[in-house]
């Protein structure tokens, strides 16, 4: 059975192979420390559960949801935004539910991209971004994200007859999988590059509410213009540690909004109403509970860099996300450093590489797993990978 040339033209799923290389590890009896996916070991809060075991007894909830979402869902979501940042949302035509953030984040291109159309991507970046565009028949251009420019694309070297052709602009920050934040002049300068060639920028920003040291990541929706040319994609997954109930929202123009809401029609049937209701609760309910999840992200990065400093390398502490972004020692790549850590330590850690061509000379560690297990992954390392050089 021949598949389709767009089923033949998609990569391995990363974080499938990942998974491939834990299961063989484990099948020869090592006990594997996983630092890859960046899937919150935190539990979700109890209000929110509460909230959907009583909304599972409601029997209004168990027929079809509303394709774009429960108006009450939309309505906390803009009043989460107006108390986070003051940002005027109208629940209406500006929020459309997801299933998930990932889901939008792939269909998005469905909507705007043709075939040969350009999609704009973040190189190192999500997986996701580069996949939906080739998905819809597009050609992903990728921006390269260097260490020297504070890991942002620099717009000025987007050659012309690529920005002409261009649909739509991935963007995100606090950034996966480098750490890196962004400023207001760095995204006002997205926005008049977008308004300068009809881009749509689709903003990424699920780690928002994940930051170190009284840092507040913006929201893209905060800088003026933003709404004027795209949209941005949150999710309750980071935030309230709700990775598996998929549910996100995207919010912004209304006019993308109403064509994605428009494709998701036709398409899915929603989000579980009980659901909704549960993640209500998050965004509306006492929100104490981030600053305890970000003390023990805080704690857990502070056990990865000075363990690795120990170690030789040199690095600075990201303000916000879940992840450390160093590079390989001398003589590795991606690849083959983070073979070594897995055949003399047990330890799993993401190649840079997997995230771009830009990712190659770099591996990422997740911060979502027990403190306990990621302290007992750095004592194997130090004990077991030898001499470094850097």
């Amino acid at each position: 059975m021949e598949e389709a040339i767009r089923m033949q033209a998609l990569p391995p799923y990363l974080f499938a192979r990942i998974d491939e290389k834990i299961a063989m590890a484990k099948a020869n009896g090592v006990d594997v420390i996983s630092l890859g996916i960046g899937d919150p070991d935190l539990p979700t809060p109890d209000n929110i559960i509460k909230r959907l075991v009583t909304a599972a007894h409601n029997a209004e909830n168990h027929r079809y949801p509303s394709y774009v979402g429960l108006l009450e869902f939309r309505e906390a979501v803009a009043e989460w935004y107006k108390r986070r940042a003051n940002i005027e949302l109208n629940p209406q035509n500006e929020v459309v539910t997801l299933i998930g953030s990932k889901e939008g984040i792939a269909h998005i291109s469905l909507c705007y991209i043709n075939p040969g159309d350009y999609a704009l991507i973040p190189d190192p970046g999500y997986p996701v971004y580069g996949i939906g565009t080739m998905l819809a028949g597009g050609i992903p251009y990728t921006m390269p994200l260097k260490e020297e420019n504070g890991f942002l694309p620099d717009f000025a070297e987007i050659p012309e007859d690529i920005a002409q052709k261009a649909k739509l602009l991935f963007l995100n920050y606090p950034n996966n999988p480098t750490g890196a934040v962004a400023d207001a002049d760095f995204f006002k300068k997205a926005i008049a590059f977008a308004k300068k060639y009809n881009i749509i920028i689709c903003h990424d920003g699920p780690y928002s509410e994940i930051a170190f040291q009284d840092y507040r990541p913006l929201s893209f929706l905060e800088v003026e213009g933003a709404k004027d040319v795209g949209i941005e994609f949150h999710s309750m997954s980071k935030t309230y540690n709700m990775t598996g109930w998929r549910i996100g929202w995207a919010a912004g123009n209304t006019q993308v909004i109403k064509a994605l809401g428009r494709l998701k029609s036709n398409i899915d049937s929603g989000v579980f109403q009980a659901v909704q209701e549960a993640a209500i609760e998050g965004l509306l309910g006492n929100q104490d509970v981030l600053k305890e999840i970000n003390r023990v992200y805080q704690e857990r990065q502070d056990i990865v860099i000075e363990g690795l400093t120990e170690l030789g390398w040199k690095l600075e502490r990201p303000k916000a996300a879940i992840y450390v972004w160093p590079k390989v020692p001398k003589g590795f790549t991606s690849a083959s450093f983070c073979e070594l850590v897995l055949e003399k330590a047990g330890v799993v850690l993401t190649p840079g590489n997997g995230y771009g061509d830009y990712g190659e000379g770099y591996f990422r560690i997740s911060l979502t797993i027990a403190t306990d297990r990621l302290q007992e992954a750095i004592r194997r390392m130090k004990e077991n990978l030898g001499h470094l050089e850097f």
